[in-house]
């Protein structure tokens, strides 16, 4: 009698503690400081449960810091901004040419498609025609676009933030939003 009573307030007192101690260990807030034309910080909201995978290659990627000084190259006014070519976007070594091409040297994830609508402050991964493609390449949704919907995996949504967002410095229409001398992502952290 004594060990099952034991037993059972040592069981309660785990699952009490992992859900009381789980939001202090979990990352759940990436932080991104803009610099360029924009200068402030954009935080977003990540969804672990809606994209595991997804949300584990941005928190790797975070970890060893290549996302630091990369561009925000695509950027088109009423749509979107994207940002995270790891390979080609760095800042330093800016390759107009061949930035939107690049990925990490990590292999490309699967697709974690749902059901919830690109809106407003939408974060979504970047791919190529082929679903399974995305790698380290990212958007963040300036409007709603519905066409987007069930086709890109979401990882996050932006919790504050959105006037640096929104200042972010566009491309040209005439050129897909590619950017000259763009803004960047100076450091990207987590926070909980």
């Amino acid at each position: 009698m004594f060990k099952y009573v034991f037993f059972k307030k040592i069981f309660l007192a785990l699952i009490f503690g992992i859900f009381l101690l789980k939001p202090i260990f979990a990352a759940s807030n990436l932080v991104i400081e803009v610099a360029g034309e924009a200068n402030g910080k954009i935080k977003i909201k990540l969804m672990p449960d809606l994209a595991p995978l997804h949300v584990e290659r941005i928190k790797s990627l975070v970890n060893s810091g290549l996302y630091d000084g990369v561009a925000f190259h695509r950027v088109i006014e009423g749509f979107m901004a994207q940002t995270g070519d790891v390979q080609f976007g760095n800042i330093q070594a800016f390759n107009p040419n061949l930035v939107g091409r690049g990925s990490s040297s990590l292999p490309n994830l699967p697709s974690e498609f749902s059901d919830i609508p690109f809106v407003k402050g939408t974060v979504g991964m970047a791919r190529s025609q082929d679903p399974n493609s995305a790698n380290s390449q990212f958007f963040i949704m300036f409007q709603p676009a519905p066409h987007l919907n069930s086709k890109y995996t979401i990882f996050g949504t932006v919790s504050s933030g959105e006037e640096v967002l929104n200042k972010i410095k566009k491309g040209d229409p005439k050129k897909n939003g590619a950017v000259d001398n763009p803004d960047f992502m100076k450091r990207v952290y987590f926070e909980n």
